[in-house]
């Protein structure tokens, strides 16, 4: 049975210590190997920053699934063997589990078995600080939980009192599914008097226009949002380090604005996650203009950025003008040329990238690095003409004080 612990310590992640984990992926149509691989990777940083460290990661190729234990007989006995020799804690699959493969995974290994939406809700249930966060964490975990209680082996744990609690021969599955429903209604109604709070306070901030940083998680955007802003907001080279929604005002030569800091998006992002916190992405749909921040630097950008305009596209802010801002451009040139090669082949190749990215998105393209600050210079110029543009067309009265 999985366990959350909504808002308890930074460092404590699946539990306290570093615990050893064995990843599991599976090879299929239409994902390629290599694809497979750079997701086992992505789920192995998942891992470190829920606090589990990877020590073997277990591949197979099927055609699909299998209903009872997701993969075949033959790896599930290579991973049992392996995690009694090495004394592994918990088994991470790169998929989502039904509750009766998880039930029968967990009886065949004796061990904890997560699947990859269960280790991202862990990791946003432990990183959740203000009430909203934990209520939208909280909701998302009993959306998952509903539809496998029948599957697990272990009912939930009684959250009121026995008597009055079942009619006439109602099964223990029927109060249990009856517990979570009651709490799914209660963190509704919760989450919609926090919804009108905020949507409160977005209407007292005036007419100012609102610029959100969006993009893949460990993109960099609290960085850039600590150097556009001055200001001190929690970045760290982990996944998910921002939960809640960071708004502060920025003033760029007497011209003032809103920049607002999201959670960061991954593939595969359990879809009651996406349901839950769309209240607090409610500040990208209602932004002028977004910040679309991308790790350049990462062998598969292109699929991040791919990720992040689906998810926009769910949430309906797919059309707000866009800025994409290729960050981390220092890491790429370490990464993508010789110490050895000469500076003008280096310059000529990295303006040839770059060309080569402002020809393939039709937004505007900045290169930027938010670490050492090279090209935010720039990027503030660009941003102030486009700001002074949305306030031109929407509130000219004001931007004639600009």
């Amino acid at each position: 049975m999985t366990e959350w612990k909504v808002g308890k310590q930074k460092k404590s992640g699946l539990d306290k210590g570093p615990e050893k984990a064995l990843l599991v992926g599976v090879v299929r149509f239409p994902f390629t190997e290599e694809q497979v691989d750079e997701y086992l990777a992505e789920l192995s940083f998942l891992a470190e920053t829920a606090g589990a460290k990877t020590i073997k990661v277990f591949k197979q190729k099927l055609n699909s699934p299998d209903q009872k234990t997701f993969v075949g007989s033959g790896k599930i006995q290579e991973i049992h063997e392996y995690a009694e020799r090495c004394d592994a804690d918990l088994i991470i699959f790169d998929d989502d589990l039904s509750g009766k493969q998880q039930s029968n995974l967990e009886k065949l290994f004796k061990r904890k078995i997560v699947d990859r939406s269960s280790l991202i809700l862990d990791i946003f249930a432990n990183r959740a600080q203000t009430a909203q966060a934990k209520a939208q964490v909280e909701l998302a975990q009993m959306q998952y939980l509903l539809p496998r209680l029948r599957g697990m082996w272990q009912h939930l744990e009684r959250q009121r009192g026995g008597i009055g609690m079942r009619g006439p021969g109602e099964k223990e599955i029927e109060t249990d599914r009856r517990i979570v429903r009651d709490k799914i209604s209660q963190l509704r109604q919760r989450l919609e008097k926090i919804d009108q709070q905020s949507r409160t306070q977005r209407k007292n901030r005036g007419e100012l226009v609102r610029v959100s940083l969006v993009g893949y998680t460990n993109a960099g955007k609290s960085t850039l949002m600590n150097r556009l802003a001055k200001t001190d907001v929690f970045a760290e080279d982990k996944l998910f380090a921002t939960l809640d929604t960071t708004v502060r005002k920025v003033v760029l030569d007497r011209m003032p604005f809103l920049l607002s800091d999201t959670v960061g998006f991954i593939r595969k992002l359990p879809h009651h996650l996406v349901e839950s916190f769309k209240s607090t992405l409610d500040e990208t749909r209602e932004s002028d203009l977004l910040l679309h921040v991308v790790d350049v630097s990462h062998p598969h950008f292109t699929d991040h950025i791919m990720t992040v305009q689906k998810t926009l596209e769910e949430l309906g802010a797919i059309d707000v003008p866009t800025i994409m801002v290729f960050n981390k451009i220092d890491r790429y040139r370490s990464k993508a040329f010789d110490a050895l090669l000469p500076e003008s082949t280096r310059v000529e190749l990295e303006e040839a990238f770059k060309e080569s990215l402002g020809k393939q998105y039709e937004e505007s393209v900045i290169f930027v690095s938010a670490l050492d600050g090279e090209g935010l210079g720039e990027m503030r110029e660009f941003l102030k003409s486009r700001i002074k543009e949305i306030y031109l067309e929407r509130y000219p009265y004001k931007a004639v004080h600009f």
